[in-house]
């Protein structure tokens, strides 16, 4: 049995970055703003479903903050869309793009660059 390793700091604020666009979502299309035109269950399937499949599919917290951080770019566009078009909206996508910037900075800061000789 192999003994799990602690993750980095920047690793554990993007689990937190990742919990709370999760959080994000549930709040903003159920509670806040529900659609008008839509059925609330599909915009929540659409919006909080691909945010879950890394966590239901992937055993390894690294690799599933890559893919949620693959997957955020298109919450950035989704930030930037609703921030431009919608003013009442406009601080929950600044929000949404906080978070995704967030996130996906801490998939930088977590790389580590091999030394030159």
């Amino acid at each position: 049995m192999s003994a799990s390793i602690p993750l980095p700091k920047e690793q554990r604020l993007g689990l937190l970055a990742w919990a709370a666009l999760v959080a994000l979502q549930l709040i903003w299309h159920a509670w806040l703003f529900p659609p008008q035109h839509t059925p609330t269950w599909l915009v929540l399937a659409i919006s909080v479903i691909p945010l879950l499949l890394p966590l239901l599919t992937i055993r390894d917290a690294r690799r599933a903050l890559l893919w949620v951080g693959i997957l955020s770019l298109f919450y950035f566009c989704h930030g930037i869309a609703e921030g431009w078009s919608s003013s009442s909206e406009r601080w929950l996508a600044l929000v949404e793009i906080i978070l995704t910037l967030l996130l996906i900075g801490t998939l930088g800061a977590g790389v580590k660059r091999k030394q030159r000789s």
